[in-house]
C-alpha cells in the first residue's frame, strides 16, 4: 500500500553515486523523490518507484525553496523516511587542474560551499518536520578529501566537506530531538564518468587494490536509512577501500 511505502529525498540524481542511490532505493521499494540541475534520462522516468524529479539550482537559495516547497506539498502530512545530500561540486582550472589556495576566485568557494554546505543544512530544516514524522534519517556525502589533501581534489571542495563532516555531527545532537538520525558516508576514489585516468595512480594507496564503484556507496547509504541502523547517529562511515588508513 502507498501509505506504508517508505519515501527518500536525494540530491544529485542524474549521475554517479546520486543514480546509483536512486537505483538501488528502489530496489528496496522505496519512493523515490529527486533533484539536481539536468532533468532524469529518459530511463530512469520509466521507473515507477522514482515517483518525482524536480529540476533545481541548489546553489540559488529561492530554487531551494522552491524544492522544499514542492516536495513538502507532495508529502502531505505523510512522513519522510531520509534525506540524502549526495549533490556536490569540485571545480577545476580551464586545464583540469586542482584549484588550491592560491588560485581561483573567491566567489568561486562561495559557490562550493552553498552547493556542498549550505544546501544540506537548507534542505535539512526544509524537511525536519517531515523526517520528525518518519522517525527518518539523513545522510550527508562527505568524501576523504575532507579529512587528507586530496591530489586532484580542490582546496575549496576538500575545506567544504570537512565542514559538511562537522555540520553532520551538530545535527546528529538536534535532530536526536526530532527522533531524526544524521550520520556521513565519506567516498574514496569512486568509479564515475567524472573519474579520469590519473586517478589509477591512487590505486596502490588502496589497500583493497581497486577503485569503489558507485554501488559501494549506494549499499552504505541505504543500510545507513535502514532500521539495521536504527541506534547510529552522528557517524562517518569511510567507503574508501581503506585508503584513509595511510
Amino acid at each position: 500500500m502507498e501509505e506504508l511505502r517508505k519515501t527518500v529525498v536525494l540530491t544529485g540524481a542524474s549521475r554517479g553515486i546520486g543514480h546509483a542511490t536512486v537505483a538501488r532505493f528502489s530496489h528496496e521499494g522505496w519512493r523515490v523523490i529527486t533533484c539536481s540541475r539536468e532533468d532524469a534520462p529518459a530511463e530512469c522516468r520509466r521507473d515507477p518507484n522514482w515517483s518525482h524529479h524536480i529540476p533545481t539550482d541548489l546553489t540559488d537559495g529561492a530554487s531551494i525553496d522552491a524544492f522544499v516547497a514542492q516536495v513538502n506539498e507532495i508529502l502531505g502530512t505523510g512522513p519522510l523516511h531520509a534525506l540524502v545530500n549526495n549533490a556536490g561540486f569540485s571545480p577545476k582550472t580551464p586545464f583540469k587542474e586542482r584549484l588550491g589556495v592560491l588560485n581561483g576566485t573567491i566567489d568561486g568557494w562561495r559557490q562550493v560551499f552553498e552547493l556542498n554546505l549550505f544546501a544540506p543544512l537548507r534542505l535539512a530544516r526544509g524537511f525536519a518536520s517531515a523526517l520528525h514524522r518518519g522517525k527518518g534519517a539523513i545522510v550527508n556525502i562527505t568524501s576523504i578529501a575532507g579529512h587528507f589533501v586530496h591530489p586532484f581534489a580542490g582546496s575549496a571542495y576538500s575545506t567544504s566537506k570537512a565542514a559538511l563532516s562537522g555540520l553532520t555531527r551538530e545535527m546528529a545532537v538536534e535532530f536526536a530531538q526530532l527522533g531524526v538520525r544524521v550520520n556521513a558516508v565519506a567516498p574514496g576514489e569512486i568509479k564515475t564518468e567524472m573519474i579520469s585516468a590519473d586517478y589509477e595512480a591512487l590505486i596502490p594507496r588502496i589497500p583493497l587494490e581497486r577503485m569503489g564503484s558507485t554501488a559501494d556507496v549506494a549499499g552504505t547509504v541505504f543500510q545507513l536509512c535502514s532500521d539495521d541502523f536504527a541506534y547510529v547517529t552522528g557517524t562517518e562511515i569511510f567507503v574508501t577501500g581503506g585508503q584513509h588508513l595511510y
